[in-house]
């Protein structure tokens, strides 16, 4: 495999891992634009606006995206978080031309009126689904509450009140702003010509206009702070949350360690005290980074009348980690697991893309497989008390929903 980086006269950066093997391309366009780039009057236009690029333009009509990607044969999508939007699409290395021109016009939308004015109706659905999922609209609360006063607070889907206030105009002006060549990565993996990718970025991306707009990434400071949604509900769903090591801090990979041995869907400290047993239907850790910070999130479902008992019991194993911190067992055990994420992931051009993009948008950097198996093997115990010296487990921010009135 080799790898190869190329930057446009527009600022438009190409970089792919090259790999004659593979019996397939994957292909993606990265774009820094994601909730905390948004202001409160315009939450959750990153996400619209990835609904916007499938509505087509002067070149190709809403159905023809969906018509020649599928005579493709190609695995296509899109995808909004706090920090980026995602266009991408796995296929058969002979259909790369077209499939990047149609990849490419996703990123020049109409954004015609008349297609805001009905896909406003689908986003607003779509929230509206969310919101009947306890699950996923207590983490927004959780989020909402812990990055309070901080970018990161930003709902993704944005509020019906937003979405519904929100004008063609306003997303007009904010695709402006974020949609420029400096802005957005392309990146590609597997079985590619490497020349064949530059001239085809250079037909079709050169013309995008130039520029990159600031993005703040101070790290949050967030205040313990508590919040309770009464809902009738057979269950009790909670939301911890504290602060963690970011995106480009070094505690990332023990961080990673720690949030499998402690918290992961199976064989952890989590799972064996309390789902295991039946004691709570679901009880987990998990460990997210974001440029300039970083969050621990605990998520607890239970019976209402045990979940106060059970979150004591998290306490306990959340201080004994703080205290003790991990056996050596427990670190060889969590290394292989996530070893084996990293190589089974790697296998294929479409798991490369993510990993391949995201390491370059967050720290330009290109990392192999090897890469990331040498940064694991190398983490130990004393690295794993470094971090929980500076980032211990925790409640700082706790958010409910369910029957109960109080934790």
């Amino acid at each position: 495999m080799s790898f190869h980086r190329h930057e446009l006269p527009n600022g438009l950066e190409i970089i792919a891992e090259l790999n004659p093997r593979a019996y397939s391309t994957a292909l993606g366009f990265f774009v820094r634009a994601g909730s905390r780039d948004e202001t409160e009057a315009v939450s959750g236009v990153s996400h619209f606006l990835e609904h916007m690029a499938f509505k087509g333009n002067d070149r190709f009509t809403p159905d023809d995206v969906n018509r020649i990607f599928d005579e493709l044969g190609a695995q296509y999508n899109a995808a909004t978080s706090e920090e980026m939007t995602l266009y991408y699409a796995a296929i058969l290395p002979e259909y790369l031309p077209k499939t990047f021109e149609l990849l490419a016009n996703l990123l020049t939308p109409a954004l015609r009126t008349e297609d805001f004015d009905t896909e406003k109706q689908v986003i607003l659905e779509e929230i509206g689904m969310y919101d009947d999922m306890p699950a996923f609209a207590i983490l927004e609360k959780a989020m909402e509450s812990h990055f309070a006063g901080h970018p990161l607070c930003q709902s993704v889907l944005g509020s019906v009140g937003t979405v519904s206030a929100l004008t063609v105009d306003q997303m007009r002006a904010y695709f402006k702003d974020r949609y420029r060549a400096g802005n957005i990565l392309l990146a590609a993996a597997g079985n590619i010509d490497w020349q064949q990718l530059v001239e085809l970025a250079e037909k079709h991306c050169g013309s995008w206009a130039a520029g990159r707009p600031d993005r703040a990434i101070a790290e949050a400071q967030p205040q313990a702070n508590k919040l309770l949604l009464q809902k009738d509900l057979k269950q009790q769903h909670v939301v911890q949350m504290a602060p963690a090591p970011s995106a480009t801090d070094t505690l990332r990979f023990a961080a990673d360690i720690v949030s499998v041995v402690v918290g992961d869907d199976s064989g952890s400290r989590l799972y064996w005290d309390l789902v295991d047993p039946g004691i709570v239907e679901s009880a987990d850790l998990t460990y997210s980074d974001y440029e300039g910070s970083g969050v621990w999130s605990t998520y607890l479902c239970s019976n209402p009348d045990t979940a106060s008992e059970n979150l004591a019991r998290i306490a306990e194993i959340y201080n004994d980690v703080n205290r003790s911190s991990i056996t050596f067992e427990e670190l060889e055990q969590a290394r292989n697991k996530v070893a084996s994420r990293i190589v089974l992931s790697g296998e294929r051009p479409m798991g490369r893309l993510s990993s391949l993009g995201g390491n370059w948008m967050y720290r330009k950097e290109y990392r192999t497989i090897e890469d990331d198996l040498a940064d694991l093997r190398a983490v130990s115990l004393e690295d794993v008390r470094e971090l929980l010296d500076k980032y211990p487990l925790g409640q700082t921010t706790v958010a409910g929903i369910g029957p109960l009135t109080e934790l």
